[in-house]
């Protein structure tokens, strides 16, 4: 235990630290560019016609004014707090969020929808915006910022930018072990393979289209999710390891293509940020990171609720979220998410220093 409290407040600490010096030098890094599900979304489903939102109380209690901004959170995500150790900005903002403009976006943007995934299906399912359709706002962007700010300028913002993507858990939770289309189809390990080949394609379009410092963000221990517990009655809502054995399966696939597209591709320079051992530590010793519930969630109940099931009227939503590993049944709290941050800046993300 003292180790483990010892290890967690070096992590920490040294992200502060980390910030002091950023904030002193040149950044190599000139903006943030976000893609993924709801781990990233700052707000873009606020903007499109889906049931998934959480742009209400008691979301967003803990972010700057107690705004909900449509982040699936009480308050930052990793995003943020990424964006704020480089020295760009505080927060990341949603591109269809229409009180930014090109000017805001010059320095950092989230196209990133919650509720989606890999996979087309995956966002098909709540009527979320689709990875595909990311890319497509990306690229409209690109010509956005080439009219802001003049061809080389962008460009020259466009090579040096972060490119984050995050995205994944919904293809398995949401999709293929919830719905049985994929299961008749694909083996989890053909599944598995079948988002990988996405991810290489999707990788590939951004550096054709200028990125070059690239985050491949893995997936999480997602059968500890408080979602997923409530559902394993028979072991007593512990977590599912089933899940997490699927996870970590798929990020050595990440971790491997991640390998062979840095070998490929000249130039580039990928890395892959890997959550899943920091949030599983934090979720099997939760005291040493300062926090005393794991198994449920702030939110509601702590069980299920997420997005409209957790509202301001819900009365047994906790008081202090800093003690909750989770915010609502399938989302960390913004405690839970600086320390992801704080790990992935000082190992993984340190490269782009």
């Amino acid at each position: 235990m003292a180790n483990n409290l010892s290890n967690s407040l070096i992590l920490i600490v040294s992200y502060f630290f980390l910030q002091i010096f950023l904030l002193n030098v040149d950044a190599k890094v000139t903006s943030i560019i976000v893609f993924g599900d709801s781990s990233v979304d700052a707000g873009n489903n606020n903007y499109i016609p889906t049931v998934l939102k959480s742009n209400f109380k008691p979301y967003g209690r803990d972010f700057e004014g107690g705004k909900p901004t449509g982040r699936f959170s009480n308050g930052r995500i990793p995003t943020d707090f990424i964006s704020e150790a480089f020295g760009v900005k505080e927060t990341v903002p949603a591109y269809l969020d229409p009180a930014y403009n090109i000017r805001d976006f010059a320095t950092g943007v989230c196209f990133a929808s919650a509720g989606t995934g890999y996979d087309n299906f995956t966002s098909q399912i709540l009527n979320v915006t689709p990875l595909w359709k990311e890319l497509e706002q990306y690229e409209e962007y690109q010509m956005r910022l080439k009219g802001y700010l003049g061809t080389n300028k962008a460009e020259e913002i466009l090579t040096e930018a972060l490119y984050i993507i995050s995205i994944g858990t919904n293809d398995f939770l949401e999709n293929y072990y919830a719905l049985p289309n994929r299961q008749l189809r694909y083996t989890i390990e053909e599944y598995q393979n079948f988002l990988t080949g996405i991810a290489r394609n999707f990788i590939t379009r951004i550096y054709e289209l200028g990125a070059r410092k690239i985050s491949l963000t893995g997936l999480p221990p997602m059968g500890c999710l408080p979602l997923e517990r409530t559902t394993n009655l028979i072991s007593g809502r512990k977590c599912i390891q089933k899940y997490n054995k699927v996870a970590k399966d798929f990020n050595k696939k990440l971790r491997a293509l991640v390998s062979t597209l840095n070998n490929e591709l000249s130039g580039i320079h990928l890395v892959f940020s890997n959550p899943y051992d920091m949030f599983y530590e934090i979720i099997q010793n939760p005291e040493s990171f300062g926090f005393e519930n794991v198994a449920f969630a702030c939110c509601g109940t702590g069980t299920f609720e997420m997005s409209y099931l957790c509202d301001e009227y819900n009365p047994f939503t906790c008081r202090d979220a800093n003690k909750y590993v989770f915010w609502d049944s399938f989302h960390p709290s913004e405690k839970t998410n600086a320390i992801l941050a704080a790990h992935a800046v000082t190992t993984t993300l340190s490269v782009f220093i």
